[in-house]
């Protein structure tokens, strides 16, 4: 008699194993955290192209593959200097390294925090201090019908913890690197960042993903955000993943009354890429800017998924995500705003552009709004097009080559995402990336 094995199982006897010696030592809320987020998996399972929210991407490639993860496994002694090439030069900042998804103390350093400031390994604040992240830990990342966010819940072993208390303000970033490499057979990792801004704080924290080498893997990142009333935060995403690996994020955000936020995403690698990016409007008089950028070549994919939820009054959202895509790469942007019946004065704007530098590249652009309020301001509008003819004719006009008209009009629709970045290091080294990937830049490259 034939038995039928669900793609959900491996992973699910894989959870049977694990919680056998994680139940052990870790608290009874974290043993019922990641009982709940299992069992949420096990009743979605994983997505496919009939659901809506994924008919773009293909999951079945990482539901049919068997990542090797071992709990018990130490972050990989790498070299310093491989570090280094993946920072941001002469930035002063705090920074938490991480070796496939496992904290490396070696490679890590603490600048000075104000008093009350609480940034270090999520898998030391659990072991030392678990009653800090009880009431926190999965608050804002829901695991019901997120498949993904459920697998991170139920197998997270480790990640950043960042608490600014009450008033303080971190001056200096703080910088997140999770660094991957590659193994037989390829691994997943499934990083957590907790970060906690209560009133009034302020800090800016930028997320590095990379990878060391060309082999596969699969990163699996939650990222909840809890800023509280008043509270700034400057947040900062960037993906430089292995071409030949799988990159999914899941980023939560929670705003409290007249918070503001900006996050801006940066995707430059990764074979198969999917970002969901969700917030809710806790509160009213909260402010929050989400752009993007996803600059693709040979057959890279991307999914970004965003939805803002304006569930309280007197909230404004800007949000521009821009898709750079050449050879026979892949973008999609799907978004949402929701405007709830009580949320007056909502202003909202939403926008996607698409630059196709191939006759190949395809890009998909679904922005959207609900909107059950009706003192408002909201807009939406995508365009997908390639260079404007006129325009590389104008350069041309001046002197300046075909090639590098070219690269020209490109780097300044990039431009206008890069200049979001208030941290001057980072912002130079995005423009250093994304010349190195336009064609034909080494003409111009010296001249900005």
């Amino acid at each position: 008699m034939a038995v039928t094995v669900s793609l959900t199982d491996p992973y699910l006897f894989a959870f049977d194993s694990f919680a056998k010696t994680a139940n052990e030592t870790e608290p009874g809320w974290l043993r019922k955290l990641r009982t709940t987020a299992i069992g949420n998996f096990e009743k979605s399972g994983f997505p496919t192209p009939k659901d809506e929210d994924w008919k773009h991407t293909n999951v079945a490639p990482i539901a049919r593959t068997s990542f090797a993860f071992d709990p018990k496994a130490g972050a990989p002694r790498i070299p310093g200097d491989l570090v280094e090439a993946y920072t941001f030069g002469v930035l002063k900042c705090s920074q938490l390294v991480f070796v496939n998804g496992r904290f490396a103390p070696k490679l890590s350093y603490l600048r000075w925090l104000p008093e009350g400031v609480r940034v270090g390994s999520l898998h030391e604040i659990l072991h030392f201090d678990p009653k800090a992240l009880e009431h926190e830990l999965g608050r804002v990342a829901s695991t019901e019908k997120a498949a993904f966010a459920a697998l991170n819940t139920a197998f997270l072993q480790d990640g950043a913890f960042v608490h600014v208390p009450r008033g303080r303000v971190v001056e200096e970033p703080i910088h997140l690197l999770y660094v991957s490499t590659s193994q037989e057979p390829a691994a997943v990792s499934y990083p957590r960042n907790l970060v906690l801004l209560d009133h009034e704080a302020q800090a800016t924290l930028i997320e590095s993903y990379v990878g060391l080498d060309k082999g596969p893997y699969f990163t699996n990142a939650v990222t909840e955000l809890r800023v509280g009333p008043g509270a700034v935060l400057d947040h900062y995403k960037m993906q430089r993943e292995s071409e030949a690996a799988m990159h999914f994020s899941n980023t939560a955000l929670l705003q409290g009354r007249s918070s503001a936020v900006a996050s801006t995403s940066f995707n430059l690698g990764g074979g198969t890429v999917r970002n969901d990016v969700r917030t809710l409007f806790q509160d009213e008089g909260g402010s929050l800017a989400l752009n993007g950028l996803y600059l693709l070549h040979d057959a890279q994919h991307c999914d970004n998924h965003t939805f803002i939820d304006h569930a309280k009054p007197n909230c404004t959202s800007l949000e521009l995500f821009k898709g750079i895509l050449d050879a026979k790469s892949r973008g999609i942007f799907y978004g949402k705003i929701l405007v709830r019946k009580d949320a007056q004065k909502t202003n909202a704007r939403q926008t996607n552009k698409n630059l196709l530098l191939s006759n190949e590249a395809f890009a998909d652009s679904t922005p959207g709004l609900e909107i059950l309020a009706d003192d408002v301001k909201c807009a939406h509008g995508s365009t997908v097009g390639q260079l404007d003819e006129n325009a590389v004719f104008y350069l041309r006009s001046r002197g300046i080559d075909e090639s590098s008209a070219r690269t020209l009009l490109t780097y300044a629709f990039a431009g206008e995402i890069i200049n979001q970045v208030k941290v001057a290091s980072m912002r130079i080294k995005l423009d250093q990336l994304v010349l190195s990937r336009l064609p034909g830049s080494e003409a111009i490259r010296e001249t900005l």
